[in-house]
């Protein structure tokens, strides 16, 4: 066995002694000591060759000489960890290359467009108003003019949560318009009262290229002295022209809407063909982008206002209808897929 201890002596002399100037020759050291058919494992084979009795005495030696073995190995590595080297020791990377740039993300196309239009809003002196997506019915129907009765909640698909089994209490439900949001602004400040209500809604609609169950909304609410419907039109125009530049068509046409008394829809001319007539307008060549109206004196009644005295317009609009003709996405599902492609587009855009 003498042979055998000065055999693995000799090695481990080697083993200590042994350079490298690459990671090509730490790679060399590795298959020749540890490697399947490296001399650490001959080594280890030797054993089968020694006498029972001194087999505990060697395999403690053996296993020395393999630890022994890989932590030089691992010393090695260390020693070029990091470093991307040729045979020849030089560095494989050229330092002298620009570097990689840096990938950042960006706003989501949805919340640039919501951007834009408050800080439009807010140039004309509206502030913004918030409120919860989980809603009673009072505020989200009740107190728009929208009884339980009402054939209007029939336009509107809603996502109850909970009613109440005895009749008793409030039915809960997800907001179908962030008119809710209006309501607890009358209920909570008197006039005058100028603001916009930005926010998420849901409707329980049938997921395609033209709907979702859940969008964005921004909403609008005037209530002041002497507030009329030429306001409005001139409030509503200001937005447009701002948003879509001066060259913009726009028609008003009659409409109804619970809420509001006389009501109007907004449209303004297709801007992706440019009113020639495509599938995004019907082939009319005009979108209808919003509502509009005088708010409905009876609403101005629920909140204790005097209707007498005060008058007051509202307007509602989707952040994915005004997205959807600025940067002409012909899909509303592209703003929810998180597709990388889709969002890398916007990528720079203020």
């Amino acid at each position: 066995m003498e042979s055998l201890l000065q055999q693995i002596n000799d090695h481990k002399l080697a083993i200590a002694a042994f350079t490298a100037n690459n990671t090509d020759e730490v790679e060399q050291f590795r298959i020749k000591w540890l490697g399947t058919k490296g001399l650490v494992k001959a080594i280890m084979g030797e054993m089968r060759n020694v006498p029972n009795d001194q087999k505990k005495e060697f395999g403690q030696i053996l296993n020395e000489f393999k630890l022994f073995a890989e932590a030089r190995f691992q010393a090695l590595q260390d020693q070029f960890a990091g470093a991307s080297t040729t045979s020849t020791g030089k560095s494989a990377q050229d330092l002298s290359l620009p570097g990689d740039a840096v990938s950042v993300g960006s706003r989501h196309p949805l919340t640039l467009v919501r951007n834009e239009m408050v800080a439009i809003f807010k140039r004309l002196g509206f502030s913004v108003a918030e409120g919860p997506e989980i809603e009673d019915d009072w505020h989200n129907f009740g107190a728009m003019n929208l009884p339980e009765d009402h054939p209007a909640r029939d336009m509107q698909d809603t996502f109850y949560i909970k009613k109440p089994e005895d009749g008793n209490g409030p039915t809960w439900l997800l907001r179908t318009h962030t008119s809710s949001v209006q309501a607890r602004v009358m209920e909570n400040q008197k006039p005058p009262i100028r603001v916009i209500c930005p926010g998420r809604v849901y409707r329980n609609e049938t997921i395609s290229a033209r709907a979702h169950c859940f969008f964005h909304q921004v909403e609008g609410l005037y209530i002041d002295e002497n507030v009329s419907f030429a306001d409005l039109k001139q409030t509503l125009y200001f937005f447009v022209q701002e948003m879509f530049g001066k060259d913009v068509k726009v028609r008003f046409r009659p409409s109804y809407f619970p809420f509001t008394e006389p009501s109007a829809e907004m449209d303004i001319s297709c801007l992706i063909c440019e009113g020639k007539g495509c599938n995004i307008c019907k082939h009319t060549g005009w979108v209808e982008i919003l509502g509009s109206g005088m708010v409905h004196p009876k609403v101005l009644e629920n909140f204790g206002i005097d209707s007498n005295k005060y008058t007051g317009f509202a307007f509602g609009m989707g952040v994915e209808r005004i997205t959807q003709l600025k940067y002409q996405v012909n899909d509303l599902r592209l703003y929810s897929q998180n597709d990388v492609r889709f969002l890398k587009q916007f990528t720079g855009v203020v």
